[in-house]
């Protein structure tokens, strides 16, 4: 299969929005890993979503609003790859000291990079990696 390098559409960013359970709890597990509130909306004093930004990479997180039920399940057949020129072994430790439960320890893939995963409060799935 080849691979193009060319495209009509050139893009710089990417920002996923995702819907979540309880946006508290999703706020302060995407701040455990490093993330920063850069925007937060809101509607008659009540918090409807934030923009979080880790450097160049932005997440958006809405608070699900139910219409279409409460089990319903999320991240199903969605993992966000995220990668970082920091040493994955010191950013995995910061999560773990503010309380992010890690899927996996960091570990060298077949990939050539080192990773760790974690799932998001409402099971979003995310890997965060470094090149070796």
């Amino acid at each position: 299969m080849a691979t193009t390098t060319e495209t009509p559409l050139q893009l710089k960013t990417l920002m996923p929005s995702l819907t979540v359970d309880d946006l508290q709890k999703s706020i302060a597990f995407f701040e455990g890993l490093g993330f920063a509130v850069d925007e937060r909306w809101e509607d008659g004093g009540v918090l409807h979503g934030v923009s979080l930004r880790a450097g160049e990479t932005q997440i958006g997180l809405n608070q699900d609003d139910w219409k279409k039920g409460r089990e319903r399940q999320k991240g199903v057949g969605l993992r966000l790859y995220m990668n970082t020129t920091q040493n994955i072994d010191q950013v995995a430790a910061r999560a773990k000291k503010a309380g992010v439960a890690l899927d996996s320890e960091p570990h060298d893939t077949e990939w050539g990079s080192r990773a760790f995963d974690v799932t998001e409060p409402s099971g979003f799935k995310l890997t965060i990696s470094s090149q070796i």
